[in-house]
């Protein structure tokens, strides 16, 4: 089992940034890809960047250019810089982790493990 707790999250105005943790606890590996989704209300959960062991990184096109993501396996933490956030970024952000190399790092179902989420709401 993978524990996974976001931080992080919070209200900034538009053009700000913020700076998402994920820290992972229990059978945590550097092989497993870990993500970041977010979900806003009304909305379905959707993709915003991950960082796979085997290939490196991808993102959202929404998101690209603004937001990073890294790990730090000496720490077991995922981190997603965010800059120059608008408020369409506005949602609750989701950590999540899947230990089989697939396809698909953009689909949810394909992650083993979510975090609780941490809302991040960006002001105009």
């Amino acid at each position: 089992q993978v524990q996974l707790a976001e931080s992080g999250g919070g209200l900034v105005q538009a053009g700000g940034s913020l700076r998402l943790s994920c820290a992972a606890s229990g059978r945590t590996s550097a092989n497993y890809d870990m993500g970041w989704f977010r979900q806003a209300p009304g909305k379905e959960r959707e993709f915003v960047a991950a960082i796979l062991w085997w290939t490196g990184t991808t993102y959202a096109d929404s998101v690209k250019g603004r937001f990073t993501i890294s790990r730090d396996n000496a720490k077991n933490t995922v981190y997603l810089q965010m800059n120059s956030l608008k408020p369409e970024d506005t949602a609750i952000y989701y950590c999540a982790a899947r230990t089989r190399t697939i396809s698909g790092p953009t689909i949810p179902a394909t992650y083993d493990y979510w975090g609780q989420g941490t809302q991040v709401t960006v002001s105009s």
